[in-house]
């Protein structure tokens, strides 16, 4: 192969070699591939002039041109080189800048220790020089710039943020360590929640990277797509990931740190299996490049979302192999991190014994010397609560007590984990008092943390840190029996961000933030997203991750409206609900440990029905039911079909039997029932012979009734593509109704969908559906020109009256903990629908057809969602394998 020409004329001075030795510094972040031709050409040309500085000068570019690769190691390997040859020729000044460079390989490859020895030594020098030569200035910063990182790192923050604020208030406007020290504060306020202001940090750092070269841009991208997404604008923030993606591309850079970004941004989205994908392909691309203290980080990120997805043994391995690594990095940060990862992932198993309660007690210690209270509070809690498991009482209460101490000092979100760790020692000492009390702060602090979020998913994401909260409260006042209590209890912690203000933008930055040049996207990025925003917004969020994620191509949901007014509900009284019931039951459900509860609410009295420690059963039972379904609307054969149902009849039985059948109800009663956690996937219709409502919460339901029919709007009828019988079914439902708007399978197109449906008093979608478990709000109908995402049409304040949603899974809302739900049906309330129906489960398509229809003649008659759907189910023929699925798998929600 030719070798590829140089760009650097062979010169003659010693002078000129120099010069130009020392001009590198200033080219590589605009022009790195080009540096590195001309600092080997020089390099080779200082040899021939046995000119020691000019070949300092070209060995540190390289260096820093290969870290920018990837390759710390070899990095430090040529740096030492330079230093060694740098000192034998008595030049301090080189000398000072190639410790500096060094430092920063040291601290990527995790030798924290002497990454901080040579930065010391390196402002040593600087210091003694510093007034002698003006350019030493600008070392100065970026030394005062590193010693910042390290703080960064080792959990310091409080210093972080101080050399940070003193260090943009020094260095010129404009320069490199400007966006670096900007960028990184802006990280730093990220941690605190305090998003206006890390946004305008992140913004001067993507205005200031974009005139200096790409080797700077991908980060302040990458830093300002992270607040993008946890303030909402999800859009923006995909589409800041591409452009780090294009950055780190075009700069030639290692992409290992980008996907440790994209793997915690995908993890913030609860997009669980993109993040564990893009948490592995980082890890593999760090390994290549050397590791180090990148790599400790990326293993505890992935130990984190293993952790979510359910792998505990997954995330014990990566969480103690990060734990040696920070350890031998003296790290003790992201050690003590790691630590406690991994004892909360072997006690998920069912493995933590007394060595994991000794090393959460080292950690405690540790973080609580360097005065890192937050998180050695948190590690007291995970002490506290694994020595109660233990039973070892006394520990636990020692542990317990110095979370509740420590947290109180802190802000609010880790004053709610104190509160949790007084109200549990409370419990084990048996004073109901202490843990109501306790339990209420705590959830009235929750409350407040909440209402700062962004989106209804962050919103219900936060409600899980007082799941414990909640429940412990919940133990106390079903053991002294209250009614009233009870349901007091269980609306306040029910569907709590289903009630919370509607979604808001975060504040823009000030200044331009989108104009070319100021954005800092690549010349012609921000004229390409501005031709295609219209084709993308029609794409629609279909974000895809393969084994190598190779190419996860995304695309943007609609832009954030305007929300309407805030709504602020109070919880219900048992009066209250009993007016609005009109002769139906409330039944609400609750759970403690393994034990289900409910508050029955009829006409004559109120009594709460205690069902055992069932939890698990149902579960199963559950997980059975539906795979029986699931096999009856494809079976394999008649035999298959025969078995399926067998199985589908006695899990449906032992549901009524463990769930309805002890409240004593009247067969034929109407019931509102508020389900809990799992229960929210159980066929409600098929348990209970009389109409059946559901509801996230009795205050959500009581809101669903203030809503008033509106005859001046028409029914919307929309057929999905690619959907059998899907246009059938849309035409014969056309003649039920007056005014009638059809949107066929050609001409379902989001945008027109949207905009019949948010103006409809009754909306039918028959389309496809797809379900995202892992994280509700990606769930999707099939359109026209593509899916569309339950945040697209949430974010759209789509809202009709009533909504019938005849597709696969379109009722399968998903709980979280803290007593949450999300998904269509519970997003589609809460911006003000009334009446829903939907599935649970995959549906027959075809078969569907008979069910609807009786539907709707029900609904065109006046009947409620509940009765008409009651009435339908009763002309279905149940013997057969699609009649029984359509029985069983559609529930009405709501009150209209």
């Amino acid at each position: 192969m030719q070798p590829p020409e140089s760009t650097t004329p062979l010169v003659t001075s010693r002078a000129e070699v120099l010069a130009q030795a020392r001009r590198l510094e200033s080219e590589i972040d605009a022009d790195p591939a080009g540096t590195r031709l001309r600092a080997a050409d020089l390099a080779e040309q200082a040899r021939a002039h046995h000119h020691p500085e000019a070949l300092v000068w070209a060995l540190r570019a390289l260096a820093v041109l290969s870290r920018h690769e990837g390759d710390p190691a070899g990095a430090v390997a040529m740096l030492d080189d330079a230093l060694a040859l740098a000192r034998r020729a008595g030049l301090a000044t080189p000398g000072a800048w190639v410790l500096a460079s060094r430092s920063v390989a040291q601290l990527e490859l995790g030798r924290t220790a002497r990454a901080r020895t040579d930065a010391s030594a390196a402002l040593r020098i600087v210091d003694e020089r510093r007034g002698d030569d003006p350019e030493l200035d600008d070392l100065h910063a970026r030394i005062q710039l590193q010693l910042a990182v390290m703080d960064h790192n080792a959990g310091r923050l409080v210093e972080a943020e101080a050399r940070y604020r003193s260090i943009v208030r020094e260095v010129a406007p404009g320069s490199a360590n400007l966006v670096r020290a900007a960028n990184n504060l802006a990280l730093v306020l990220v941690a605190r929640t305090e998003y206006t202001e890390a946004l305008r940090w992140a913004q001067l750092a993507v205005d200031g990277a974009a005139r200096l070269g790409p080797s700077l841009r991908s980060w302040p991208y990458l830093t300002r797509a992270l607040i993008e997404v946890q303030t909402g604008r999800l859009a923006d923030g995909l589409r800041d990931l591409e452009r780090a993606a294009r950055a780190s591309q075009e700069a030639g850079q290692s992409p290992g740190e980008y996907y440790v970004e994209y793997a915690e941004t995908m993890r913030e989205l609860r997009l669980l299996p993109e993040a564990a994908a893009a948490g592995r392909r980082a890890l593999d691309e760090l390994a290549a490049a050397g590791g180090g203290l990148v790599e400790v980080d990326a293993r505890i990120s992935l130990a984190e979302t293993l952790l979510m997805l359910g792998d505990a043994v997954g995330a014990a391995e990566q969480a103690e192999t990060a734990r040696v690594r920070a350890r031998a990095q003296r790290r003790p940060g992201a050690h003590d991190r790691a630590v406690l990862i991994a004892v909360r992932a072997r006690a998920r198993a069912g493995d933590a014994g007394p060595a994991d309660l000794a090393a959460v007690r080292r950690a405690a210690g540790r973080l609580e010397r360097a005065r890192e209270l937050g998180s050695a509070a948190d590690a007291h809690l995970e002490g506290g609560r694994l020595a109660a498991a233990l039973a070892m009482p006394r520990r636990a209460d020692r542990h317990l007590t110095a979370a509740a101490s420590l947290a109180r000092r802190g802000p609010l979100s880790v004053r709610l984990r104190g509160r949790l760790a007084a109200a549990l020692a409370g419990r084990l000492g048996g004073v109901d008092d202490d843990v109501l009390r306790e339990c209420r702060a705590g959830l009235r602090d929750l409350a407040r943390h909440r209402d700062a979020l962004p989106t209804m998913e962050l919103q219900a994401l936060a409600s899980g840190h007082g799941a414990q909260l909640g429940e412990l409260g919940l133990e106390v006042v079903v053991r002294q029996g209250s009614p009233a209590a009870v349901l007091r209890w269980m609306e306040q912690t029910r569907a709590a961000a289903l009630q919370a203000r509607l979604p808001v933008v975060a504040p823009e930055p000030e200044g331009p933030t989108r104009a070319v040049p100021h954005d800092g996207v690549a010349p012609g990025a921000e004229q390409e997203d501005r031709e295609s925003a219209h084709a993308a917004a029609r794409q629609r969020a279909v974000i895809v991750a393969d084994d190598e994620l190779a190419d996860a191509r995304r695309s943007a949901w609609l832009e954030d409206v305007a929300g309407a007014p805030s709504r602020v509900t109070s919880v219900p009284g048992i009066g209250t609900v009993r007016a609005a019931l009109g002769g139906r039951v409330l039944v609400e459900y609750g759970r403690h440990g393994d034990r289900f509860v409910a508050v029955v609410v009829d006409a004559a009295r109120a009594r709460v029905v205690d069902l055992g420690e069932v939890a698990g059963d149902v579960g199963d039972t559950l997980r059975a039911l539906v795979f029986a379904l699931r096999r009856m609307v494809d079976p394999s054969s008649r035999a298959a079909a025969e078995a399926a149902r067998a199985s589908a009849d006695l899990r449906i039985a032992r549901l009524r039997a463990t769930l309805v059948e002890p409240l004593g109800l009247s067969p034929d009663a109407e019931l509102v029932v508020v389900p809990v956690g799992v229960l929210h996937g159980a066929p409600w219709s098929a348990l209970h012979d009389g109409p059946v409502a559901l509801a996230p919460s009795a205050a959500a339901w009581l809101r669903t009734r203030a809503r008033v029919p509106a005859p001046d709007r028409p029914v919307v009828l929309v057929a999905g593509p690619d959907l059998r019988g899907a246009q059938d079914e849309v035409e014969a439902l056309r003649a039920l109704h007056r005014d009638v708007q059809v949107l066929g399978a050609q001409d379902s197109r989001a945008d027109a969908v949207v905009a019949a449906v948010a103006a409809a008093d009754l909306a039918h979608l028959a389309c496809h559906g797809a379900l995202r478990s892992d994280n509700p709000m990606f769930s999707s109908v099939v359109l026209a020109d593509g899916p569309v995402t339950v945040q697209e049409l949430h974010r759209a304040g789509v809202a009709p009256r009533r909504l019938v949603l005849a597709s696969c899974h379109s009722g399968a809302d998903v709980a979280y903990e803290g007593d949450e739900v999300l998904g269509l049906v519970s997003a589609i309330l809460s911006r003000g629908t009334a009446g829903v129906v939907a599935s649970i489960a995959a549906v027959p398509d075809v078969e569907v057809v008979d069910l609807m229809l009786a539907l709707h003649r029900r609904l065109a008659a006046g009947e409620t969602m509940a009765r008409a759907l009651h009435g339908a189910r009763g002309e279905i023929d149940r013997d057969t394998p699609a009649g029984f699925v359509n029985w069983c798998t559609f529930s009405a929600h709501g009150a209209a």
